[in-house]
């Protein structure tokens, strides 16, 4: 797959990885590997995906260390892929994309749903700070600034970003705001 991403946009995360995961069967792909899905046979049958799209998809997904092709017969060999510990890390990412389409429906028009397994009871996924469990979902409270490795283009981008937010937003991350 050729890259999409703009020369300047190298270093942006966000870019590097919708480069791995920013296509259609990739995603599918992944959340068939995620419900346990290993053989070529499985992925072709759940997806409805031609042979050669479906061989190109996995070496990619092999390649970028998102899946392990492991062999499980040997006569003839035949191989099946299974998720790295790369590619478990995504499970989250997949399961926020979800959330958010199923957020946008009825419950009576929901075909998956995401439950809690003892329970069976549906669960509502939100993305959350580690330390202190807030949601991210503000964008004026949580935002993106540059980083120790960011150049200085992308320092200059930040810097001009910060600039634009409302004072409260600056002044509430600096400290400034009694409390």
């Amino acid at each position: 797959m050729a890259s999409r991403i703009r020369l300047e946009d190298r270093e942006c995360p966000l870019s590097t990885t919708v480069q791995h995961v920013g296509e259609w069967w990739t995603l599918l792909i992944l959340h068939d590997a995620f419900d346990g899905y290993t053989r070529f046979d499985q992925f072709q049958q759940s997806l409805n995906i031609s042979t050669s799209m479906l061989t190109t998809r996995l070496k990619t997904l092999v390649a970028d260390g998102l899946l392990e092709r492991r062999p499980y017969q040997t006569n003839p060999v035949r191989h099946e892929y299974v998720l790295t510990e790369r590619g478990r890390s995504l499970r989250p990412v997949v399961v926020a994309l979800a959330a958010w389409g199923n957020q946008h429906l009825a419950p009576e028009e929901r075909a998956m749903i995401l439950v809690d397994a003892r329970t069976g009871e549906e669960v509502e996924p939100v993305v959350v700070d580690a330390r202190t469990g807030r949601s991210l979902d503000d964008g004026e409270t949580f935002v993106f600034t540059a980083g120790p490795a960011a150049s200085a283009a992308m320092r200059a981008r930040y810097v001009e970003l910060d600039r634009q937010r409302p004072a409260h937003a600056r002044e509430a991350r600096d400290g400034d705001l009694p409390g």
